[in-house]
């Protein structure tokens, strides 16, 4: 029996600002909670999901279509925490 478990999404960034400054330090956050190595996926480039400097230089605006892809143990419930996160719009409102 496998202990690696695979998950991902496709979101869409609705917040004005994208990842950047705050958002991008609370996605970072988030991620770094789960023991699942996660990767955000923007225009065939992976970025380490834990890396605040690889999210802030990954270029992820508003309105763009960005895969959150997890592999561990917790793999399916840091993407759902992660796509939450941004449909929500970081809480934002």
């Amino acid at each position: 029996m496998s202990t690696s478990e695979k998950a991902s999404r496709e979101v869409t960034v609705t917040n004005e600002t994208g990842l950047h400054a705050r958002p991008a330090s609370q996605f970072v956050q988030k991620a770094a909670h789960h023991k699942a190595d996660i990767h955000v996926i923007k225009d065939n480039r992976h970025i380490n999901a834990k890396s605040i400097m690889g999210i802030l230089s990954g270029g992820i605006a508003q309105g763009s279509k960005i895969t959150i892809e997890a592999e561990g143990p917790d793999a399916q419930e840091a993407v759902d925490e992660l796509v939450d996160l941004i449909e929500n719009g970081f809480d934002d409102e």
